[in-house]
């Protein structure tokens, strides 16, 4: 793909054409159900929580809003947030490109960050986990999915439809160095397989 292709463009696209097929709106991952409870288990009652790429809102921003914490949800898709909108009418939702937007230093006591940094140019993923960290108060949770190997690149026809989408990550090791420099603690990390490969998933605080 040319190197002048405008990745983001590409992205926003590529979920506003196939948010359907990305996910329904009765689709609710086991996996990430189990994410979002063990979450639950961390924070205080009515927690202020960003879901960072929130998609269509299922099922991390439901279920977190359903539980009485506000959730506040971005995401680059038009087409996703207005999704989300009609899906979870207890949360907020703005179209917005993470590494363009911004909130108050200690606006929100956890950052969910679900295969959205993967999205985004290697090159500006640092910053972006600098910035959530600000975003976090002292003692909040970061739970964010990353790639497990290094790879860029594009999938035309993504999920047998008429748009591609593109990937940038680096692998395991580089984001836990990421996470550090960003200034968060890793607790916990584990390996999350998907089809032939999979990803990373990183439990991760601000210190208090």
């Amino acid at each position: 793909m040319p190197e002048d292709v405008d990745h983001r463009a590409l992205v926003r696209r590529g979920y506003d054409v196939l948010s359907e097929r990305y996910r329904g709106d009765g689709d609710t991952p086991a996996r990430h159900l189990a994410w979002a409870a063990e979450l639950r288990a961390r924070l205080p009652a009515r927690a202020r929580v960003l879901d960072a790429g929130c998609g269509n809102g299922i099922p991390v921003a439901a279920d977190l809003s359903a539980h009485g914490h506000a959730v506040t949800g971005v995401d680059v898709s038009g087409v996703q947030v207005a999704r989300a909108r009609r899906l979870v009418p207890g949360a907020r939702f703005v179209r917005a490109d993470l590494t363009r937007t911004g909130f108050a230093a200690g606006s929100f006591d956890a950052v969910v960050c679900l295969y959205v940094l993967i999205h985004l140019p290697r090159q500006e993923q640092p910053e972006v986990l600098r910035r959530m960290c600000r975003w976090l108060r002292p003692g909040g949770w970061l739970l964010a999915v990353t790639g497990e190997t290094d790879w860029t690149g594009t999938e035309q026809n993504w999920l047998g439809g008429p748009a591609p989408m593109w990937w940038s990550h680096p692998d395991a090791g580089t984001s836990r160095r990421w996470l550090a420099a960003a200034g968060f603690q890793v607790v916990a990390e584990e390996f999350v397989p998907e089809g032939a490969g999979g990803h990373r998933l990183f439990w991760a605080r601000r210190p208090a």
